[in-house]
């Protein structure tokens, strides 16, 4: 349906994440990957969504120059939000634990915005889904860091991993945008164009 619909297009994905090029092909659109290396750093000001919005915008300013009439370029990206500040991607074994077990027993916010953008108009849209843990042990943590290496992945987990199937208790909104695309929301713009 979708695809049909966006058959004038030419669309690309930038983005390495399996999950996401996983989206693209469960939705059957034609689209091609192109990655380019951005260093993801955002005015300290911004909160929540505003960090979203603003770093899957600035993914796609980096293509400015390239895109046709024809190309839809996708960005997005995808935070969590806890105690009022942003767990990015761990960077060290230390640093997933401290972020797992800082999460324990608590919600947080899991964000993504997502930009649609061709040579003549973007549109940037945002989703938030609430995530509850229940409390974990240390051993539990343990365990699925050392066996699932959740270091690509912000705030340390992956809801569709054992962690997610253990330990969350509840999540309000879209399970997808916590897997790191809210589908609906693209699929709703896209049905726009």
């Amino acid at each position: 349906m979708l695809s049909n619909k966006l058959s004038k297009y030419n669309i690309i994905l930038a983005s390495g994440s399996p999950r996401r090029q996983q989206f693209f092909k469960d939705l059957n659109l034609d689209f091609e990957i192109r990655l380019k290396e951005v260093d993801e750093v955002y005015p300290e000001h911004l909160k929540a969504k505003e960090i979203t919005d603003y770093l899957a915008d600035l993914k796609s300013r980096a293509f400015d120059n390239e895109l046709t009439e024809q190309d839809l370029l996708i960005t997005s990206d995808t935070i969590v939000w806890f105690e009022n500040k942003a767990l990015g991607k761990p960077k060290t074994y230390e640093d997933a634990f401290k972020m797992l077990k800082s999460m324990a027993g608590k919600k947080h916010e899991v964000i993504t915005s997502i930009s649609i953008k061709s040579k003549n108009f973007q549109q940037i849209v945002n989703d938030t889904t609430t995530v509850f843990f229940k409390e974990l042990t240390d051993d539990e943590i343990h365990y699925y860091i050392e066996n699932y290496r959740p270091y690509d992945k912000a705030g340390a987990y992956g809801i569709q991993e054992w962690i997610g199937k253990i330990g969350i208790s509840k999540i309000e909104g879209s399970y997808f945008n916590v897997v790191g695309l809210p589908t609906h929301q693209l699929y709703k713009e896209l049905m726009k164009l």
